[in-house]
């Protein structure tokens, strides 16, 4: 279940609703490279901007269009009734595991975050994958929170934050995190531009956001670390360079990829929820010129 490459698509939409045309569109692209499973309604798929009738839609095109490769649900909500109501909907549609970030309007305290775990994995019958997002979610998950919260039940991965893009002490860091949670609980990279350095430390999978919208390309750095050519997926990932540092002017990654799909013309204009703005009118020029030279427009 996780391992390999977790594809992570938008969930574009069109005048304020979620544009199921586009929606296909983006995971048609994931089925036919045939990914190794589909993240929905993560960060990039804009969850915590989504109603749950919304979120149900996303579920249900999602599970029709991705055949027998594995789904992973985002259920993160603002309170713990509300997660295990996402939970209970990824679980009827037929996710094969969900994910959960601690999302909060007032600070979170660690115990309240493993008391939020410990309530939604008792009433789980999938893996749960935990998603640790401190720029999206301003919690901070501590080595000993990981420890107690892969500890439970139905705990099978952990999403982890960008990582050093020196290898040794990524290494190193990969190593601490092992020490700390239970060998059957997978270890996941997030952060596309850190992704090839996670792998080659010993991450077993990449929760990837270009994955998403251009799944060949993460899966060449994938399947080349995978098979021992690290310098090959290194330099993969060395050719998005100018991609990474746009995901850094914008503090993240969703209004570029939101850029991205309306250019190569899987989504259309104003696919982002509001309040969220797009890009400026400079860098979406810019942004054509790096898919140019990524040929990465049909």
């Amino acid at each position: 279940m996780f391992y390999g490459l977790s594809a992570f698509p938008l969930s574009p939409l069109r005048d304020g609703k979620v544009d199921e045309k586009s929606f296909l569109k983006i995971l048609n692209r994931l089925v036919t490279t045939k990914v190794d499973s589909i993240g929905v309604l993560g960060s990039t798929g804009s969850y915590m901007y989504l109603s749950k009738d919304e979120r149900r839609k996303i579920l249900e095109l999602s599970m029709d269009a991705a055949g027998d490769i594995p789904v992973i649900a985002g259920i993160g909500g603002l309170t713990t009734r509300d997660v295990l109501n996402f939970a209970e909907d990824a679980q009827k549609h037929g996710a094969s595991a969900v994910l959960l970030a601690p999302v909060s309007y007032q600070s979170l305290t660690e115990n309240e975050v493993y008391e939020m775990y410990k309530s939604v994995t008792s009433s789980l019958s999938v893996p749960l994958c935990i998603y640790d997002n401190p720029g999206t979610t301003h919690f901070e998950f501590s080595d000993l929170l990981y420890s107690k919260i892969s500890s439970l039940p139905q705990v099978g991965a952990i999403k982890i934050p960008g990582i050093s893009l020196d290898i040794e002490a990524a290494k190193l860091r990969m190593a601490t995190i092992r020490k700390f949670v239970t060998a059957d609980v997978k270890i996941g990279i997030s952060g596309d531009s850190c992704a090839a350095i996670g792998l080659t430390a010993g991450c077993d999978l990449w929760f990837s956001v270009i994955g998403g919208l251009f799944p060949e390309i993460a899966l060449g750095i994938a399947k080349a670390i995978r098979s021992g050519n690290v310098a090959e997926g290194l330099s993969i990932s060395s050719s998005l360079s100018k991609l990474w540092a746009m995901f850094d002017k914008y503090g993240g990654s969703l209004r570029v990829i939101s850029a991205a799909a309306e250019l190569i013309g899987v989504a259309g204009e104003n696919s982002l929820p509001l309040p969220i703005l797009p890009i400026s009118k400079s860098d979406r020029v810019y942004l054509m010129d790096i898919l140019n030279e990524l040929n990465v427009v049909k």
